[in-house]
């Protein structure tokens, strides 16, 4: 299971490197030609929306991922090791399940609605569910590194987030 963590990393890493150069440049691109040449592209815009959605979310699993997301821990660091540990397994589980419930079903659902309508953006001229698609993909990737930890708390290892098990 480490060699699959490790190129799931080393992807999502790189994907999000590329992904941020890229809005960093598109909207470069867009104040350049709005305020020097005095011509606004019309594409910009949807690009980078379509490129913060996608950063964002999976954006989200790498945090998950790295132990960078948003949690609260005033009440468990005041418990005994082993309620510490049993709560981490709880957690861990209701994270996975909604990532399979609510992003890759509803997420997935989504994708599904937005292709049968064949909803298409207005400057880019590409399918919708396309973009949508990055919610279901970050709901796999959560609950994947969901999943790897909680095999590693079922082991009662004690790890970091970024550790591998």
């Amino acid at each position: 299971m480490n060699k699959a963590v490790f190129w799931v990393d080393q992807i999502l890493r790189r994907t999000l490197m590329v992904l941020m150069a890229s809005i960093v440049l598109v909207v470069c691109w867009q104040v350049l030609s709005r305020f020097v040449l005095g011509e606004p592209s019309s594409m910009t815009e949807e690009i980078a929306r379509t490129l913060l959605l996608w950063i964002g979310m999976l954006g989200a699993a790498f945090a998950y991922r790295t132990g960078q997301h948003l949690g609260l821990d005033i009440l468990t660091r005041k418990m005994s090791p082993l309620w510490q540990h049993r709560v981490a397994l709880v957690l861990t589980a209701m994270v996975v399940m909604f990532a399979l419930a609510a992003m890759v079903v509803g997420g997935g659902q989504l994708v599904l609605l937005t292709y049968q309508l064949d909803q298409m953006s207005a400057a880019l001229g590409i399918r919708i569910s396309w973009i949508y698609l990055a919610l279901p993909l970050s709901g796999l990737l959560i609950a994947f590194y969901g999943l790897c930890q909680l095999c590693c708390l079922w082991q009662k290892i004690e790890l970091t987030p970024a550790e591998d098990c």
